[in-house]
C-alpha cells in the first residue's frame, strides 16, 4: 500500500474563492484517515484532489514519495469510492466489477480470480449476475466497495459512501468498512459529515472548517482534548454543552459566574489569569450529574424542558434561565418536564475555551 502526504495543498476556484487552504495531511502506510466537518468544509474538494478529479491550485500531494500533481487520475494507483454507487445500470454485478480490470487488459482467468475473491470477501457471490436495479442500497455499496478491491490499488477513496443508507444499514456497513479495512491492511481516506462514522472508523480524524484545518488527531484526542470550541462541539453526540461565564476569584479559588449560577473550579489556577474576563464553559453531556440537593457554589439548578428516554439512559434538556444544555443521567432517574433540578459537573472533564479566540485554554 502507500503513503500519501498533502503539503501545503489549496484549492482556489474562479473569483479567488478559496475551498481548501493550506492542508498539510500524513497519511500513513495502512492507515484509516477520516476527513470530517459540516458541508462546504472542503472535505470532498481536497478528497477529490488527491484522486486528480480536482486541480491542485497550491502545495504538493505525494503518493509512496513521488509527486502526482500532474499525474492523470488513472495512474495514481487509487480507487474511488462514490456516494452514488456510480454503477452502470446495464451490466451485471460481475460485469461493474469486472470492468476495470478489462480496461486494463487483464487476462481473463485474473479478472475471475480476484471477481470472485472480491464477493467472498463482502458476501455478495450470490449477486454476480444480478443487474443493480435489483440490489437493495446496502448490496449496491457492496457491489462498488468491491468495483475497488478488485483493483488492488495503493489508496482507496471514500466519498461519503454511507450517506444514502438507512440508519440501520449505515451502522452495518460502518462496520464492514473497519472489518475490510482490518483484512486488507490497505490505506484508506474517507470523507463524511457524520461525525459518529469519523470516532467510530477511524485511526486519525482530520476535522476542517471552511476550508481550514482545525485539529488533526485521534477520534479519542480529538474528543478529550479539542484544540478550540469547533472541534469541541463538532466530535461528540450528543454535542459538548457550552455556556458563556465570567471567571471571578475569592480566596485565591476560582469560580465561573453564569448569571443564574456560580460554582467553584476544583484546581482552577490555570485560570486566574483569566479573571474579569469572558470564558466558554465547556462541558459534555455525560460529565454532569443530577443531585437531590442544592450545594451552595457546587450545583446549578436547571429547568427541564424535554425528557428523551434512550432505554440504557436519559437525555434531559435543561434551561438554567440563560443557557439550554443537556445531561446524560441513568435510566432509574425520575425526571419529567417542568421539574426544577440541581446538578453537579465533573470540573476534571470541564473544558474552557477563551471567550474571544474560542482556542482551548490548557490547564
Amino acid at each position: 500500500m502507500a503513503k500519501v502526504e498533502l503539503k501545503g495543498i489549496g484549492k482556489v476556484y474562479d473569483g479567488n474563492v478559496r475551498a481548501v487552504d493550506n492542508a498539510n495531511i500524513v497519511v500513513e502506510d495502512k492507515e484509516f484517515l477520516v476527513l470530517v466537518g459540516p458541508s462546504g468544509c472542503g472535505k470532498s474538494t481536497t478528497l477529490r484532489m488527491i484522486a486528480g478529479l480536482e486541480d491542485i491550485s497550491e502545495g504538493e500531494l505525494l503518493i509512496d514519495g513521488k509527486v502526482v500533481n500532474n499525474v492523470p487520475p488513472k495512474d495514481r494507483d487509487i480507487a474511488m469510492v462514490f456516494q452514488n454507487y456510480a454503477l452502470y445500470p446495464h451490466m451485471t454485478v460481475y460485469d461493474n466489477m469486472a470492468f476495470g480490470l478489462k480496461i486494463r487488459k487483464f487476462s481473463k482467468e485474473e479478472i475471475v480470480k480476484r471477481v470472485n475473491e472480491a464477493a467472498k470477501i463482502l458476501d455478495i457471490e450470490e449477486l454476480l449476475d444480478r443487474k443493480p436495479k435489483a440490489l437493495s442500497g446496502g448490496q449496491r455499496q457492496r457491489v462498488a466497495v468491491g468495483r475497488a478491491i478488485v483493483r488492488q490499488p495503493k489508496v482507496f477513496l471514500f466519498d461519503e459512501p454511507l450517506s444514502n443508507l438507512d440508519a440501520k444499514l449505515r451502522v452495518q456497513m460502518r462496520a464492514e468498512i473497519s472489518s475490510l479495512h482490518n483484512r486488507l491492511k490497505a490505506t484508506m481516506i474517507y470523507v463524511t459529515h457524520d461525525q459518529v462514522e469519523a470516532m467510530t472508523m477511524a485511526d486519525k480524524i482530520v476535522v476542517l472548517k471552511d476550508g481550514v484545518i482545525q485539529q488533526i488527531g485521534s477520534p479519542l484526542d480529538l474528543y478529550n482534548k479539542p484544540a478550540n470550541k469547533f472541534v469541541a462541539g463538532f466530535i461528540g453526540s450528543p454535542p459538548m454543552n457550552f455556556m458563556q461565564v465570567t471567571a471571578t476569584e475569592e480566596n485565591g479559588k476560582v469560580f465561573i459566574d453564569e448569571g443564574t449560577f456560580k460554582m467553584e473550579v476544583p484546581g482552577g489556577e490555570y485560570l486566574k489569569s483569566y479573571v474579569g474576563k469572558n470564558l466558554i464553559f465547556g462541558i459534555r453531556p455525560e460529565d454532569i450529574s443530577y443531585v437531590p440537593e442544592a450545594i451552595p457554589h457546587k450545583t446549578m439548578n436547571a429547568h427541564v424542558t424535554v425528557v428523551e428516554p434512550l432505554g440504557a439512559e436519559i437525555h434531559v434538556y435543561l434551561y438554567t434561565g440563560k443557557h439550554q444544555f443537556i445531561a446524560r443521567v441513568a435510566p432509574d432517574i425520575n425526571i419529567a418536564v417542568d421539574q426544577k433540578l440541581n446538578f453537579t459537573v465533573d470540573f476534571s472533564k470541564a473544558v474552557f475555551f477563551d471567550g474571544e479566540t474560542e482556542l482551548v485554554i490548557n490547564k
